[in-house]
C-alpha cells in the first residue's frame, strides 16, 4: 500500500517544487522593450527638397488690350490711354472737326484765339472780331473819336454804332447809367464793363469779349486787350451792364 503511494507522493513534490520556481525563471528571462512611438504622431522633414505647384492644365493666357494713340495732322499726339473702338472714332472725328475750324479761321480768329488765350471755337463772332480789330492799337486821346487817337467811352460808342447800329451815350458813366447791370457770370460777347478809375465813380468802359478778357482804349497803351482779374482793373471794377435788345447790323461773312 505504502509502496503504491510514493509515486504519486512524488508526482506532487516535483508540481509543487516546479511552480515555486516558475516565477524567478519568468523574471530572469524577462527582456525590457522601450515604448515604440506613433510613427503618425512624429513629424520628419526631408532636407533638400523642392516643392512645385502644379500648373493648372486650364490656365488661359490673359492679353493686355492694346494702346490707341491717335494723332491729329498737326503730328502731335494724345496721351496713349486703352480706348474701346467707338471711342477712337468719336475722337478721331472730333479732331478733324477742331483741324478744319482752325483752317478756316481768319487771321483776325487766329490773332485773337492768342489774345484771348483760347480755342478757335470759343472765340466771339466774327463780326464784332472784325469791328474791333479795325481799331487795335490805336493810340488813346482824351475827347477822341476817331482812329488817329479815341478815348475808351468813344471808342464803345464806336463799336456799338458799327456793330449793332445803336448810338449809346458818348460818357462811360452815361453809358453804365442806361445799361442794365448783370453779374460777372452773366457777361457775354459785346456786354459793357465798368470801372472807377478816379476815385470819383464810373470812369473807364472796356467791351467784354469772352474768357474774362475784355478791350479798350488804355489810357497808356491805347485800344489793347486785358483781364479782368489783373490786379489793377479788379480793384476798381464797378459792374457789367448790358444794352438790351442789341443785334448785330454787321453782316456775316
Amino acid at each position: 500500500m505504502v509502496k503504491q503511494l510514493l509515486p504519486a507522493i512524488g508526482f506532487i513534490i516535483a508540481l509543487s517544487s516546479c511552480s515555486s520556481f516558475r516565477p524567478l525563471s519568468f523574471t530572469s528571462n524577462k527582456q525590457v522593450i522601450a515604448p515604440v512611438a506613433d510613427p503618425v504622431a512624429r513629424t520628419r522633414f526631408i532636407e533638400n527638397i523642392n516643392v512645385t505647384p502644379a500648373l493648372s492644365m486650364d490656365k488661359t493666357d490673359v492679353k493686355p488690350e492694346p494702346v490707341v494713340t491717335i494723332s491729329n495732322t498737326g503730328g502731335s499726339n494724345i496721351a496713349g490711354m486703352p480706348v474701346a473702338t467707338e471711342e477712337v472714332s468719336a475722337m478721331s472725328q472730333l479732331l478733324a472737326a477742331r483741324t478744319a475750324e482752325v483752317e478756316m479761321a481768319s487771321p483776325t480768329q487766329l490773332k485773337y484765339a492768342i489774345l484771348l488765350n483760347t480755342e478757335v471755337e470759343s472765340l466771339p463772332s466774327r463780326q464784332l472780331l472784325d469791328v474791333v480789330d479795325e481799331w487795335y492799337g490805336v493810340r488813346y486821346r482824351s475827347g477822341g473819336n476817331t482812329k488817329s487817337g479815341v478815348d475808351c467811352s468813344g471808342f464803345t460808342l464806336a463799336v456799338y454804332t458799327a456793330m449793332y447800329g445803336l448810338a449809346i451815350p458818348r460818357v462811360s458813366r452815361e453809358q453804365y447809367r442806361t445799361s442794365r447791370k448783370i453779374s460777372t457770370t452773366e457777361l457775354q460777347e459785346g456786354d459793357l464793363v465798368f470801372f472807377n478809375t478816379t476815385g470819383r465813380g464810373v470812369s473807364h468802359v472796356g467791351v467784354y469779349l469772352g474768357n474774362n478778357k475784355f478791350i479798350h482804349a488804355s489810357v497808356s497803351r491805347g485800344v489793347m486787350v486785358n483781364d479782368l482779374f489783373e490786379s489793377y482793373y479788379l480793384k476798381r471794377f464797378v459792374g457789367a451792364g448790358r444794352i438790351d435788345d442789341k443785334q448785330p447790323v454787321v453782316a456775316a461773312e
